[in-house]
């Protein structure tokens, strides 16, 4: 029932017209399984990331001076907020895990992108911003992991700033330029602070239209063919936003038990390292980021040059950008593609040996595995143009 309050603002906006053609009313395929929920958890975690992200920076100080006990004035303002603030250990763990979360509910968005071919055309822009979503996303939580100031954070914004330097011409400017000196300091983390903070707010409005590329150009579906039978198409309200509550009630349950009864998961989420104060005169014995950069860093240090690693590393993120004009077969689904489905999910798996890999210790017996799985990453989308020419498709239904 319109209230008078709804309807005041609807005669002077048109909202009961907007919330019909994109939500209550929006037609979506009837056959979407639960891959298609990891959308809609995705924007869940930013909500809480950013709620979460608010309340911390209202007690974190990022400064990376010393402080009478020895350590640093960012690493005590998260003691403070861990033991002092009034469940400040609940958003601290919320916002911590949550990053972790992030990362797993869209690399399942991604996975079910590429396994039912959609960042196929008409889509092709519609993957593009997704593919910006996950640069800054990548940003943001890179900057994020440095904030605590401990030993990982000091490290590993040492080993990251670094690789600027192998950038031909301006590499060493461009270093210099994001640390705000010669070495990282105080100057560093009040640059990396300001972009954490801003990246989420960038990535809320790309978010935005992302979401309204999604609704011009419709969702795929696990069939991956083109609807024209209104009988194949159902309002989004209410079977799919019953469908989206209960992912998000199952998603709750698995996020508060992390929350509340192991927030560390045996240190990937948070490591323990970093609970160490940032120390410039002793090197971790093993340097690593968190998990969800790992593949990437793999393919880094699986090239013995530091220019090629940073290319290599760059490029296995850029090709994301041209998959849409690299995957030229009429099929989209890879139900419907043999050949592409052992391909793509050799790619999942091979994804994680990646990330495998680059949170392990280097040895020789990993650094091989790490340049096998680093050839495969980028055969993987070589191979894409050519497989029209000898894959044998099957038979597309007339409907779903």
């Amino acid at each position: 029932m319109k209230t008078q309050l709804f309807a005041w603002i609807d005669k002077r906006t048109g909202a009961e017209a907007i919330i019909k053609s994109q939500l209550t009313e929006y037609p979506a395929p009837k056959n979407l399984n639960y891959m298609w929920n990891f959308g809609s958890l995705a924007l869940l975690v930013l909500v809480l990331q950013i709620l979460t992200g608010i309340f911390l920076v209202m007690y974190y100080k990022p400064s990376a001076e010393a402080t009478f006990g020895g350590f640093t004035v960012a690493f005590d303002s998260v003691e403070r907020i861990m033991r002092d603030v009034n469940f400040g250990w609940l958003i601290r763990y919320m916002h911590a895990v949550g990053a972790s979360m992030f990362f797993v509910v869209v690399y399942m968005h991604i996975g079910r992108g590429l396994y039912y071919g959609s960042f196929k055309s008409p889509r092709e822009l519609l993957w593009i911003i997704g593919v910006v979503i996950l640069l800054i996303m990548q940003g943001a939580a890179f900057f994020g992991y440095l904030l605590p100031w401990g030993q990982m954070s000091f490290w590993g914004a040492t080993v990251i700033t670094n690789l600027f330097g192998a950038i031909p011409v301006l590499g060493e400017y461009i270093g210099q330029l994001l640390v705000g000196g010669f070495a990282v300091g105080d100057p560093t983390l009040n640059r990396f602070f300001s972009l954490h903070y801003l990246f989420p707010l960038l990535l809320a409005a790309i978010v935005g239209g992302h979401i309204h590329a999604l609704h011009v150009v419709h969702s795929n579906n696990p069939e991956g063919i083109d609807l024209h039978k209104p009988e194949e198409q159902i309002p989004f309200h209410p079977y799919y936003t019953i469908k989206d509550a209960f992912g998000v009630a199952f998603f709750l349950l698995f996020y508060c038990y992390i929350v509340f009864f192991n927030p560390q998961m045996g240190g990937y989420f948070i490591e323990v390292d970093n609970y160490v104060p940032a120390n410039n005169l002793q090197t971790p014995a093993h340097i690593a980021p968190v998990w969800y950069l790992t593949p990437w860093y793999t393919i880094l240090r699986s090239f013995e040059s530091k220019l090629l690693g940073v290319a290599a590393m760059g490029a296995s993120l850029a090709i994301l950008f041209v998959l849409p004009f690299l995957c030229r077969s009429a099929v989209r689904s890879a139900r419907y593609r043999p050949v592409y489905k052992i391909m793509v999910i050799m790619f999942f798996v091979d994804v994680i040996v990646l990330g495998y890999c680059g949170h392990s210790a280097p040895t020789a017996t990993l650094k091989v595995v790490g340049q096998i799985a680093t050839a495969y990453y980028f055969l993987f989308f070589v191979a894409l143009p050519f497989l029209p020419k000898f894959e044998k498709t099957k038979p597309l239904p007339e409907g779903i």
